[in-house]
């Protein structure tokens, strides 16, 4: 039966699937934290659900105001049972291409942004001895293509971070599954994706051909974001939970055949790797 009082918090509520996250929790009637760098984008969720929505501000990448979320979850409802981090963005560029500084921004709000929500709910979490952390990466987390070295690399990162993180805080009652999306008609491809101010033009028939002007897929995306908040959910009222969550049939199709390729190239190697112990 499903636990009514459980409260969520979800980062980047602003559109896409945290916006989709946010409104169907609410509506299967869990409380909810929902953020947003611009809380004008989410006060039409909250004032849906004035009783069990507490809409805040908050930039992953600030940890003063991720303190002050945390504060203000307690102060509302007491507890946090579920974390969605959700919150980041896309960038496009030759490995050779990237401005520096975009690629630190970039690693700051999709990786240590995550870090640092993480850091912060789980003193919570230990002390009730429960509690779902949800770290949506990315089929891009599992393979990379041209010009999405870096934002495959952040994606990685978040993979490599929760396999760990996952080990550590399981006998604590603790659950973390990493959500895999595939290509979902939300703002990724729009708004919400940025890329590089530098073209070198040996990259034109690689990484030149998914720059952000080259790309017209959005809006024809197969994925729904309602589908998939409704997938999480059930995933969470699970009493087992899978590690990694692909979502999408692109995303199965994609990754089913790397994985395959994966294990082939292990098999064809076997003897020269196994050639190199004592």
């Amino acid at each position: 039966m499903m636990k009514r009082n459980k409260t969520w918090l979800i980062t980047g509520c602003s559109s896409g699937l945290g916006r989709a996250f946010a409104q169907e929790v609410l509506k299967n009637g869990y409380n909810a934290i929902i953020t947003s760098r611009n809380p004008k984008d989410i006060q039409d969720i909250v004032e849906n659900y004035p009783e069990t929505a507490l809409g805040l501000a908050l930039d992953v990448t600030k940890k003063e105001q991720v303190k002050e979320v945390i504060k203000q979850a307690g102060e509302r409802f007491g507890s946090i049972d579920v974390l969605i981090n959700n919150a980041g963005y896309g960038y496009r560029s030759a490995v050779e291409e990237a401005d520096e500084s975009q690629v630190n921004e970039l690693f700051s709000v999709n990786f240590s942004g995550m870090v640092n929500m993480i850091k912060a709910v789980l003193p919570i979490m230990r002390k009730q001895k429960s509690g779902a952390i949800f770290n949506v990466s990315s089929i891009a987390g599992r393979f990379s293509n041209p010009g999405s070295g870096y934002y495959s690399a952040t994606k990685f990162a978040i993979e490599g971070m929760s396999y760990a993180l996952r080990k550590e805080v399981a006998p604590l009652g603790i659950r973390v599954i990493i959500i895999e999306p595939g290509a979902f008609r939300t703002d990724f491809s729009g708004r919400s994706l940025t890329g590089t101010r530098i073209e070198i033009s040996d990259y034109k028939e690689t990484a030149g051909k998914r720059r952000k002007e080259n790309d017209h897929t959005h809006g024809t995306e197969p994925g729904n974001p309602q589908k998939a908040a409704q997938a999480i959910i059930k995933v969470e009222e699970s009493a087992e939970v899978p590690f990694r969550l692909l979502l999408g049939t692109d995303a199965i199709n994609i990754i089913r055949p790397e994985l395959e390729a994966q294990l082939k190239e292990l098999e064809d190697w076997k003897e020269i790797s196994l050639s190199t112990d004592y």
